[in-house]
């Protein structure tokens, strides 16, 4: 990426741009297959993309803040066409998408009322507790293994999560401080002064947004773009910290509308984090979608265009390395915080429970089954037994 003699790409920046825009209308399996499928297709089989440009994007998305897979694609479409390439490809990846979970949000608003959708939300919802939990398991056994003081940091956010039923942005980065200053500290940590002082100020400065009185479209676009910005890991990664938000915060959802949420992430191809449209959409419409999506994915683009150039440099720093890894154990302590705090609202009777049960012990033994393959099942499910439990 870095080097200036890159060749004549074999492709154009409108192919690229159509398999993006394919992709995020039949990608289905969450982040870690977007990216598979990425490395298959355009390195693989059509060569378009280097394996070294590869991995150097899947770092750089793995390092910084926001959704796995469109800060990837994001990259890739930097490699080749830089900021033009990059706009483009994150557009056509997202989109398809967006428009999706909006079409799903017209329809829950206007027959959410009926019991055929609140029977397949039944289902689904008790689905995506056991998707949940399975996602928190296989980040934890692959982020934090048997490093104690990742481990801390990851029970203490469970913790935090499961008390408050919700986050502090400022948490993930204290955390990532920590690890950085036990680890790789920074020579001017020893002269203190002004930068110390100022780190104490974090807290302070993230609660200045609290105070403002702004219209709700503002509101919203304020929080998404602190979502987009300070959440790492997978698209999972950011559903305690919208919980937090506007469940528990702001109250523009309740808690059985927050899993309808997250179960319309999990049953729409693309990214997972593009619920944030559906959520915006039940807030105030299509403005809400709009500004909700955008405001998210924003940061996302950012944190990938703007360091792009220079990560061969500075991305294998012991420093960064170590702040990254104090951030994803603190992001994952709360999805399995979050896992819990969901689990009482989802499970309410002995369907869901078997549903969020089955849903956990067909992914424990079959490791490449689609999560939409049981989000699909569990519809069904909740369309038959709803009306006869409920009666």
């Amino acid at each position: 990426m870095a080097d200036q003699t890159v060749p004549k790409p074999s492709y154009t920046l409108w192919q690229l741009v159509i398999y993006m825009l394919k992709l995020g209308s039949l990608g289905f399996g969450g982040p870690v297959a977007l990216v598979g499928y990425m490395r298959r297709d355009l390195v693989d089989d059509r060569h378009w993309i280097s394996d070294e440009d590869y991995k150097e994007g899947l770092a750089l998305s793995q390092l910084a803040p926001g959704p796995l897979a469109a800060q990837l694609a994001i990259y890739l479409g930097f490699v080749h066409y830089r900021i033009l390439g990059a706009t483009l490809v994150g557009i056509a990846f997202v989109v398809p998408s967006f428009l999706m979970v909006v079409a799903l949000g017209w329809a829950y608003v206007r027959f959410g009322g009926l019991s055929w959708m609140q029977a397949v939300f039944y289902g689904i919802g008790a689905a995506v507790i056991g998707i949940i939990v399975m996602s928190a398991k296989k980040l934890t056994e692959k982020s934090i293994g048997k490093d104690k003081l990742l481990w801390a940091i990851y029970l203490l956010l469970v913790i935090v999560t499961v008390v408050t039923e919700s986050e502090v942005a400022w948490l993930f980065i204290a955390a990532g401080v920590l690890v950085w200053f036990l680890r790789a500290p920074p020579k001017w940590l020893s002269k203190g002064g002004l930068n110390a002082a100022a780190l104490t100020q974090l807290p302070m400065a993230g609660g200045l947004f609290g105070t403002m009185d702004v219209s709700l479209l503002t509101q919203i676009g304020i929080f998404f773009a602190k979502a987009g910005a300070f959440v790492f890991g997978s698209g999972l990664a950011i559903v305690p910290f919208l919980y937090g938000g506007v469940v528990t915060e702001h109250h523009w959802l309740t808690d059985k509308q927050f899993v309808d949420a997250v179960a319309v992430a999990m049953i729409t191809p693309g990214p997972v984090v593009i619920t944030v449209g559906f959520i915006g959409y039940l807030v105030a419409g299509l403005p809400g979608a709009v500004v909700a999506a955008f405001a998210t994915f924003l940061p996302c683009y950012l944190f990938t265009i703007i360091p792009a150039p220079y990560f061969k440099k500075y991305g294998k720093v012991p420093g960064m390395i170590a702040f990254v890894d104090g951030i994803t154990a603190a992001a994952i302590g709360a999805i399995a915080g979050a896992v819990i705090v969901l689990a009482k609202r989802s499970i309410i009777d002995i369907p869901t429970t078997l549903i969020t049960l089955v849903t956990i012990a067909l992914l424990w033994k079959f490791k490449k089954l689609q999560e939409p393959v049981l989000v699909a099942a569990a519809a069904v499910l909740g369309l038959i037994i709803y009306p006869l439990w409920m009666r």
